[in-house]
Formats: C-alpha cells, sequence, structure tokens
C-alpha cells in the first residue's frame, strides 16, 4: 500500500512517499496512475516516510511534458500573435490563376510548401537550435543569414522576417530568455535579419521544447498558413483541410529523419512555381492576403 505527494510544480523536484509494512529488501515496482513512472528497490521494516531522493530511483515525470507540450501548442496555435495568418505563400495567386482549385491541387501545394521548408527553413532550425545548445552565437546568426539566402522573392523575405522579429518581440516579454534578447538586439542594430525560423528555435529551445518538436511545429505553420488561407480563397471545406493535415504527418515524419542529417550547404528551395506565384502575387490586383 502507498500513499505520495507531490510537494513542487514541474519539472518535480521532490516526492514524499509513504509506506505501510513492506518485507525487508523487497524490489518494487509501481507505476502510479497519475502517470509517474517509479522503478523502485530499498529496505524497509518498518512504517516510515522518506524521500526518494535517498534511494536508487528510475523516475520519469509527466509534468514536465506537460509543460513543454503546452508551450509547444501555444506556439503553433495560428492565433499566436506572429502574423503567419496573414500571409499566403502564394496561394492567392494560385488559386487567382486556377493552378489550386480543390483538394487534391492544395493537397499538393502544400506537399511541394512543405518540401520546400522542411529543406531550407528547416535545416536552419534545426543548426540554430543546436547551437544554442553548444553555446555557438556566431552559428545562430550564419543560420539567419542562410534562411535569407534561401529566399528568392521578397514577399518570402518580408514574411520570414516580419514574423521572426514579431516572435523575438512577443518571446522577451513572455520568458526569460537572454538569448532570444541578445537576437531582438542584433535585429534592431541590423547586424542579423532576424528571421521566423531562427528565431522560433531560439523560442522554443528557451521553452524547453525538444529538436524533434520544434521541427515539428515548424512544419505545421507552413502547412497550416495555407491550408487556413485555402478556405478563404479556393473552393474546399474545413473537412478537406482537415483531412490533408493529417494525412501530411507521416511525410513530416520522414522529412525530419532526412534534413537532421543535413547541413547549411544541403540547404535548397527549388519550387520554382511558388516562387513565381509570389512574384506574380507583389504586382496583382488580389489583396486578401499580404503582400
Amino acid at each position: 500500500l502507498m500513499r505520495y505527494a507531490i510537494y513542487s510544480a514541474a519539472p518535480l523536484r521532490k516526492v514524499t512517499l509513504m509506506f505501510t509494512v513492506i518485507p525487508e529488501c523487497t524490489p518494487m515496482y509501481t507505476l502510479i496512475p497519475t502517470g509517474l513512472h517509479m522503478c523502485i528497490h530499498m529496505c524497509m521494516t518498518t512504517n516510515t516516510i522518506t524521500t526518494i531522493n535517498q534511494y536508487s530511483i528510475c523516475l520519469t515525470m509527466s509534468a514536465s511534458s506537460i509543460i513543454s507540450c503546452m508551450r509547444l501548442l501555444e506556439m503553433s496555435d495560428s492565433q499566436f500573435p506572429v502574423g503567419n495568418f496573414s500571409f499566403s505563400n502564394g496561394l492567392e495567386t494560385a488559386s487567382y490563376e486556377k493552378i489550386v482549385h480543390d483538394a487534391d491541387t492544395l493537397s499538393q501545394y502544400a506537399h511541394a510548401a512543405s518540401l520546400q521548408s522542411a529543406y531550407s527553413d528547416g535545416i536552419a532550425a534545426i543548426q540554430a537550435y543546436r547551437a544554442i545548445s553548444n553555446d555557438d552565437y556566431d552559428r545562430l546568426l550564419l543560420a539567419d543569414k542562410e534562411v535569407i539566402l534561401c529566399k528568392m522573392n521578397d514577399e518570402a523575405r518580408q514574411m520570414v522576417l516580419r514574423m521572426g522579429k514579431k516572435l523575438a518581440e512577443l518571446a522577451v516579454q513572455i520568458m526569460d530568455c537572454p538569448t532570444m534578447q541578445r537576437f531582438l538586439d542584433d535585429i534592431r542594430n541590423e547586424r542579423t535579419a532576424g528571421t521566423y525560423p531562427v528565431a522560433q528555435a531560439i523560442a522554443m529551445h528557451c521553452a524547453g521544447i525538444s529538436e524533434e518538436d520544434m521541427f515539428t511545429s515548424q512544419q505545421f505553420g507552413v502547412i497550416n498558413m495555407i491550408l487556413g488561407a485555402s478556405l478563404r480563397c479556393v473552393r474546399v471545406s474545413h473537412y478537406d483541410t482537415q483531412k490533408i493535415a493529417y494525412n501530411m504527418a507521416p511525410q513530416i515524419a520522414h522529412d525530419y529523419e532526412v534534413v537532421r542529417n543535413l547541413d547549411f550547404e544541403d540547404m535548397r528551395a527549388f519550387v520554382p512555381g511558388m516562387d513565381i506565384m509570389a512574384s506574380l502575387h507583389e504586382k496583382g490586383n488580389m489583396r486578401m492576403f499580404m503582400n
């Protein structure tokens, strides 16, 4: 019989356990229904109260994962105020020109955008995330530069710069992140461009979000931007867009396994159809989304 009390917020620092009589030197392996998983080996002959850090214990805690998941959801939400809902990534022109006109062509467009992002922004974000882990700020700035070099049209450059600065300004208000403050200062002093993928890497690293989850969020943002825009300019339903997003998950997982082993020299963004759509959007009459 075991009763337990958790005495601190996540990440868990101290847990006090109360036992009744347990046979001497009995290994005890327990799965507590709250999600606190423990394997304990201890000797006990009388009723006692003890702290688990006195024993050899394998402990994984659900509380820290809940916190990181909550922060991941917050930063991945389309309502997160960085301005991604203002852009269509060229979709508005593609719809106007009847290139994207139904669920099938929308799915193709979303897949193309996802691949373009994974092999450019995705690689840069992963390298920036690792640079933070290695306390290599110069390499983080290199990642920021490489993102801009992969943006072939003005609209794409405007999008990553506008959203990058917005995220940096927001992050310094809601979290204690010296790296982001330094990054924002460099943006304001024009020492670096301040791209969105690098700002994402900084914010999510500071928030305790894993590299894999950061990449997933980055890819979800690209896909969700296009699918959200499509509801305003393509003849599709919510069912269509959600099915496309759902079916793209395995591709995102595959892309991560590839790009996680790539470096800056492997970055590429060759999807010329999308760049042409964005260029036409700059001079077109469509004004539903920012250009």
